[in-house]
């Protein structure tokens, strides 16, 4: 069992000036670790909200620390913009009395196949998956080819289990775009899962707007944004329609988060 009494760790997530609601689930994550008295201490830090990348160390006592990225994918945002705000050249470095540990972002581990798996289950109980198409929704983007690459190998582990009657990757901005899902969708019952960290902008607004089962923006920060998930099932061209909310809300991150920091402590 992991136990790190003389050590920090520092959870990152993207944070928002916009969305209260888009730092929620690192603080969440961060509060299950503590309980468990794991850490000797554990922060939260963020590129767009306080407390910031810069100012986080100064808050560390620890000489020794781990930071997890709570990123869903491996790209600009972890291997630029935080090794960059941290000061960081490499998986270890030593930042004045701080030897920091750079761990791999929470979205590349194996146990993203079993939460979405779990999400997709639990917003559409009792519907039988072998009738179901799954869609695994990403962002996308043309600006970063790493954007993607996440939501596709978790269609490909599900789709190799056999267990949905088909499960597809799409996206917002980039083909195949999950507006076409009724079109891209072959089984009656379509269950959607946002491959985000935390719920906001995309999931309570861009999502439901393009999926059709909402025909303007409820606005995020408030509460007509959660009451999207409240709508399930929604019966629309033809089909039953589940939407979950984003799989980065799962409490079974903090376990993703612990299984980072021992993944890197086994190859060092």
């Amino acid at each position: 069992m992991l136990s790190k009494p003389d050590s920090a760790l520092i959870i990152v997530g993207h944070g928002s000036t916009l969305n209260p609601d888009s730092s929620a689930p690192t603080f969440d994550h961060a509060e299950s670790i503590i309980q468990r008295g794991i850490f000797g201490e554990v922060h939260c830090a963020f590129w767009k909200e306080e407390p910031s990348l810069r100012q986080v160390l100064d808050c560390v006592e620890s000489e020794d620390v781990y930071v997890v990225p709570n990123f869903i994918s491996e790209g600009y945002f972890t291997r630029t913009v935080i090794p960059r705000e941290l000061g960081l050249d490499g998986p270890v470095t030593r930042i004045g009395r701080h030897t920091v540990k750079y761990c791999e972002p929470v979205g590349s581990h194996e146990k993203m196949t079993e939460l979405l798996l779990a999400r997709a289950a639990a917003i559409a109980p009792g519907v039988p998956p072998e009738k179901t198409t799954l869609f695994i929704v990403g962002h996308g983007t043309n600006l970063n080819d790493n954007s993607a690459l996440a939501a596709k190998r978790e269609v490909e582990r599900i789709a190799a289990m056999g267990r949905y009657g088909e499960v597809l990757s799409a996206y917002m901005e980039e083909p195949p775009l999950i507006a076409d899902w009724a079109t891209l969708a072959s089984q009656l019952n379509v269950v959607v899962v946002p491959f985000f960290i935390a719920d906001g902008l995309h999931s309570y607004e861009d999502i439901p707007v393009l999926l059709g089962i909402a025909s303007e923006s409820p606005g995020a920060a408030s509460a007509g944004g959660a009451s999207v998930f409240a709508g399930n099932p929604y019966s629309l061209r033809g089909r039953t329609l589940f939407y979950a909310s984003s799989i980065g809300t799962e409490h079974g991150f903090a376990e993703v988060i612990l299984d980072q920091v021992a993944a890197f402590d086994s190859v060092k």
